[in-house]
C-alpha cells in the first residue's frame, strides 16, 4: 500500500492526474478505493473472495435491494447520529426524534384536513384510531402542518411497491386542524422482513443477523418556518421492538397500541365496534432556513 505504484495507480483511478471531472468525486472515489485497497492487504483478501463480493453487488443491483442493505448495514443509522450532532451544534437540537425514512414513500398521496381514512377496507385488520397533536417546542399547537403518514398492511407489503394493493392504500397526507391534531384510521400494520432469498438476507445470514422489522408508520412532518422532521413510530409490544434489523428504533418513539372497547370512545370516530388507539404527538423545531425545512434529495417514488 505504502509503495510509489500502488499511490500512483490510486491517482489514476480517481482521475488526479486528469483536468477534467468533478473533484468532489475524485476526492470521494480515491478515500474509498483506498480503503478498499487496504482492506485486501490488511484481511489478505483472496481472489475468490474478491470475486465473490463482485458478483454479490452484481446480484444486490439485479434484486434492487441496495436501498434496504444500506439501513441494514446501519448506514442511514450513521447518517441520522451525524444529522443529531450537527443540530446539536447548530442549536436545532429538540424536539421529536429523526430516524430512518426508509426506501418506501411515494409522494402525492391524497389530501386532507384534519382526518383522513387511510386503507381500503379490503383486509379485514384491526381498527386504528392514529391520532397526535403537533406543536412547538413550547407546546404552541401548529395548524395546517403537513404530516404524511405511510405503512404496510397486513402482510408487510406497501401500495405502489405491491401491486396487489389500490393506489395509495395506506399512504395518506394530513393537515392538521386549529388546534395542531391530525387523526387517520387504518389498520393496524404488520412487521415484515427481508425477501428471503434476496442480497439483503444473504449477507445477514453470514452476519448471523435476522432482518426483520417491527410493526412501524412512516412520518413527513413539515410546516414553514419549521425543521422537517423525517420520522417513524413503532408500535410497543412487536417482538421485533427492540430488535429492528434497521437500527431504527428510538425510545421516545415507540408508541402503545391500545385496545378500546368502549362503545362510547368508538362513537366518537364513526366506529361501532373495538379499535385500537396509538396516539404519537409531534414537536416540531423553529428554523428560518430554507436547508431545514425540506427533507434531503433522494429518489423516491412519483416524486418530481
Amino acid at each position: 500500500m505504502h509503495t510509489q505504484e500502488v499511490k500512483e495507480l490510486l491517482e489514476k483511478v480517481a482521475g488526479l492526474n486528469q483536468t477534467g471531472g468533478n473533484e468532489r468525486v475524485k476526492t470521494i472515489v480515491h478515500r474509498v478505493m483506498h480503503d478498499v485497497f487496504q482492506i485486501i492487504e490488511d484481511l489478505d483478501i483472496t481472489p475468490e473472495e474478491f470475486w465473490n463480493a463482485v458478483y454479490y453487488i452484481n446480484d444486490l443491483g439485479k434484486n434492487g435491494e441496495a436501498a434496504l442493505l444500506a439501513p441494514g448495514l446501519g448506514m442511514d443509522k450513521y447518517l441520522d447520529i451525524r444529522m443529531d450532532a450537527e443540530d446539536e451544534q447548530a442549536g436545532l437540537a429538540g424536539g421529536t426524534p429523526r430516524t430512518i425514512e426508509g426506501p418506501l414513500y411515494v409522494a402525492g398521496a391524497p389530501v386532507s384536513e384534519g382526518f383522513a381514512r387511510m386503507d381500503d377496507g379490503t383486509q379485514d385488520g384491526e381498527t386504528m384510531i392514529l391520532t397526535g397533536v403537533v406543536t412547538d417546542e413550547n407546546g404552541k399547537p401548529l395548524p395546517n402542518t403537513l404530516v404524511e403518514i405511510w405503512h404496510a398492511d397486513l402482510k408487510g407489503g406497501y401500495s405502489y411497491f405491491d401491486k396487489s394493493q389500490s393506489e395509495y392504500n395506506l399512504r395518506r397526507s394530513i393537515l392538521t386542524d386549529a388546534e395542531g391534531r391530525y387523526t387517520a384510521q387504518s389498520i393496524i400494520p404488520s412487521g415484515y422482513g427481508c425477501p428471503p432469498e434476496g442480497s439483503t438476507q444473504a449477507l445477514l445470514n453470514q452476519l448471523g443477523r435476522h432482518g426483520r422489522r417491527p410493526a412501524h408508520i412512516h412520518y413527513f412532518v413539515s410546516q414553514p418556518g419549521y425543521k422537517h422532521l423525517t420520522t417513524q413510530i413503532n408500535l410497543a409490544g412487536d417482538e421485533y421492538t427492540y430488535d429492528d434489523f434497521a437500527f431504527a428504533t428510538r425510545e421516545e418513539l415507540v408508541c402503545d397500541a391500545v385496545r378500546i372497547e368502549d362503545a362510547a370512545a368508538a362513537e366518537q370516530y364513526g366506529l361501532n365496534k373495538p379499535f385500537t388507539k396509538v396516539e404519537f404527538n409531534i414537536q416540531l423545531v423553529v428554523s428560518d432556513k430554507p436547508e431545514h425545512q425540506q427533507r434531503h434529495e433522494r429518489k423516491r417514488a412519483l416524486e418530481a
